[in-house]
């Protein structure tokens, strides 16, 4: 059974923040953030838009075979490129640019995997933007999760229910301290928060 997502703090402001990793003040992330806004203002259609482009036109370094490390936000839209948790990174930086509500969500599958909730129509709803290559299936809902992976139980695998307004400080100090290179996801990676 999946659990329901709880946020961590009852303040929705600390879900608009901006720091280190959530850099959306920054001119690309602001830039790309119009580009995607609804031309009828609609943040369900902003937040699709946002979700599309996160999940289809960043490459995930597994997919990619890609070497490089990203963990700011604005870095993973430069360079088009992340592991899930990057993604999560700029999905909520477009998100929270636009003035949406959104945080951060973790599943111990293999290694810990990152991806994000959404605060509209009045509830939360979780994203993984993770981008369907290799089996993964995610899609934008608000009323039916459909995540990149399900969890498998059975296998040990655990969903975590809390949604928190900063990325977790374990998947952060990992990413930074990454050094880039052939499969440097595979040197570390957190199993659990």
């Amino acid at each position: 059974m999946r659990p329901v997502p709880v946020p961590t703090s009852d303040r929705l402001s600390d879900y608009l923040a901006a720091d280190a990793v959530v850099d959306h003040g920054h001119p690309s992330i602001r830039a790309l953030a119009g580009a995607l806004r609804a031309a009828d203002g609609d943040p369900v259609k902003s937040a699709e838009a946002a979700f599309r482009f996160v999940r289809d036109e960043v490459d995930h370094v597994i997919d990619a075979a890609d070497p490089r490390v990203t963990w700011r936000a604005s870095d993973v839209l430069r360079e088009r490129v992340g592991i899930c948790h990057a993604k999560a990174h700029l999905l909520a930086a477009l998100l929270r640019a636009q003035g949406i509500p959104a945080g951060f969500c973790y599943q111990e599958l293999s290694a810990l995997h990152g991806l994000n909730a959404v605060h509209l129509r009045g509830k939360w709803a979780r994203l993984d933007a993770r981008g369907n290559r290799t089996g993964a299936r995610g899609e934008f809902s608000l009323d039916e999760e459909k995540l990149a992976w399900p969890v498998d139980f059975a296998r040990g695998e655990r969903d975590h229910p809390e949604i928190h307004p900063a990325p977790a400080p374990v998947v952060v100090d990992f990413l930074m301290a990454a050094e880039p290179g052939p499969g440097w996801y595979e040197r570390g990676l957190p199993g659990t928060l």
